[in-house]
């Protein structure tokens, strides 16, 4: 399965060829995003990226491979995107304001749809091994950005040097997901807000544990 993934995207694309490529996947990623994996069929999404049937299986052989190729697009997205919001952050108002933000996005929607990729991993992970992979490897890429944030944490002394910067990181990105979850079923973000809360107040709690030692 994983050849066949490869050579869905050829290497030699003409410049229109990319483009058409590049609509498919994210015409898909939007339908899947609304609609989820299972709601979206290719007769979907040829019909709304306004290509043919034959165009679209030039590009993927199937259903699965055009999935890992949306994970890709989502997943490259999104990391960066958090990159770019964690990557300067070095205080508890910066982390606030990152959590403030992330809670005020998905309100957009009453928490509808979830988070992109955590969607994308409810429906797949279990029947594709090679998306599976493709998901751990972006959700540990988000990870690591948390992990980053908490050891400038530490160099900055807002935190013990001795902290577990990898258990806490893991912490963050579990009462993320977890409140992307509540807040799609429930249609509601507070619960969302709730665990980003406690997370954020335990690493407050450890700040001031270290200054009472200090």
């Amino acid at each position: 399965m994983e050849e066949n993934f490869q050579t869905a995207a050829p290497a030699r694309l003409t410049v229109r060829g990319e483009k058409t490529r590049a609509r498919i996947v994210a015409t898909a990623a939007d339908l899947m995003r609304v609609r989820g994996v299972g709601g979206t069929t290719l007769d979907d999404v040829a019909a709304v990226s306004k290509v043919s049937k034959s165009q679209l299986y030039r590009h993927f052989e199937d259903k699965p491979a055009l999935v890992r190729a949306v994970i890709e697009f989502v997943g490259a997205r999104r990391i960066a995107g958090e990159r770019e919001r964690l990557g300067n952050v070095r205080t508890f108002a910066g982390l606030r304001r990152w959590r403030d933000a992330v809670v005020e996005t998905n309100a957009l929607h009453e928490g509808k749809y979830g988070c992109s990729l955590g969607s994308l991993a409810n429906e797949v992970a279990d029947q594709d091994a090679i998306a599976r992979v493709q998901l751990q490897d972006l959700f540990t890429a988000w990870e690591e950005l948390f992990a980053d944030l908490l050891r400038r944490f530490q160099q900055d002394g807002l935190i013990p040097e001795d902290a577990d910067v990898e258990q806490l990181a893991t912490g963050l990105i579990a009462a993320l997901q977890g409140g992307y979850l509540l807040a799609q079923t429930s249609r509601d973000v507070t619960p969302m807000a709730i665990a980003l809360d406690v997370s954020i107040d335990h690493l407050h709690l450890l700040a001031r544990e270290h200054i009472e030692v200090v």
